[in-house]
């Protein structure tokens, strides 16, 4: 089964058992949904803790949880450093031309002359719109801006993303 990160506590929040996290998810108000299961991993643990979400807050650059059944600080403190996670069937399906980073990262960019530019291996969130990182065999990253002038068509299926290289896009 494949799992999805979306947030690492970082540390507790008060004495009530409350938790912060740094979101990691672009989907906030469904993955902590009160009532929501969500998988906690621990670097000292084979198998995730399941826990089940009891409330939900904002609080600065935080999101604030807490999980049914751990109704304490002392409950919570060994949650820290925890990753949270989804499996791939809690994954909702997404509209037109939204895609998961899973799916994009690792697809092969070709330009419309059918040249063969790279793999990309990372997204960058810019707040304007998403650039993606691409590897070439050979030379520096490339940077691609995820916008409608430059990618074409995305073929998730077969991993081939088609983009026009516009003038002074690969220097």
């Amino acid at each position: 089964m494949n799992w999805f990160n979306v947030g690492k506590i970082v540390n507790t929040h008060g004495i009530r058992g409350e938790v912060r996290v740094i979101s990691s998810t672009d989907f906030p108000e469904e993955r902590y949904a009160v009532g929501n299961k969500l998988s906690l991993f621990k670097s000292d643990s084979k198998t995730p803790i399941v826990l089940t979400v009891a409330s939900h807050r904002r609080h600065k650059n935080f999101d604030l949880l807490t999980f049914e059944g751990y109704l304490t600080i002392e409950m919570v403190q060994g949650f820290r450093d925890g990753i949270l996670k989804v499996s791939e069937n809690q994954l909702s399906e997404l509209e037109g031309n939204e895609y998961y980073f899973h799916e994009i990262i690792g697809c092969t960019v070709i330009g419309t002359d059918g040249q063969e530019i790279g793999v990309i291996t990372d997204i960058l969130q810019t707040g304007a719109n998403d650039v993606w990182t691409v590897k070439p065999a050979s030379g520096k990253d490339h940077y691609i801006p995820y916008i409608e002038d430059v990618v074409k068509d995305i073929d998730i299926e077969n991993k081939k993303i088609t983009i026009d290289v516009l003038d002074g896009l690969l220097s």
